[in-house]
């Protein structure tokens, strides 16, 4: 079963972390990611660019509206996430908290619908 697991950091947190203390971090996740993609646990990770760069649209009776940044009021930010296999929701979890991020923020972890099975549903 596939799970994304979204990464939300709180920027302010993490610019407050002593000198090379990020890239100790980001060093041992990368680790990390590398030896789950080994045992295919992993099977995507990207990380984002700050929220900064980000644009959010919507559109409302037929009127679009674009703003810069994230639309959430909130200090945590999405700043990347890991696509996953794992047996259930509880193997999902302990491989998240193998992850520090959860200390600068929060990582959601979700399960992905199975797409071919909307696809068939509707007939696309």
């Amino acid at each position: 079963m596939k799970f994304l697991m979204l990464v939300y950091t709180d920027e302010s947190m993490l610019q407050e972390l002593p000198a090379g203390e990020f890239d100790r971090l980001m060093h041992g996740c990368i680790t990390h990611a590398d030896e789950l993609k080994g045992a295919g646990k992993l099977l995507d990770s990207q990380q984002l660019e700050g929220a900064g760069t980000a644009k959010s649209l919507r559109v409302r009776n037929g009127r679009a509206s674009i703003v810069d940044g994230p639309f959430a009021e909130t200090k945590e930010i999405l700043g990347g996430f890991n696509l996953i296999e794992a047996a259930d929701i509880d193997e999902a979890m302990r491989m998240a908290m193998e992850f520090p991020w959860a200390r600068f923020g929060c990582i959601e972890v979700r399960p992905v619908r199975d797409f071919e099975q909307v696809r068939a549903r509707v007939g696309a």
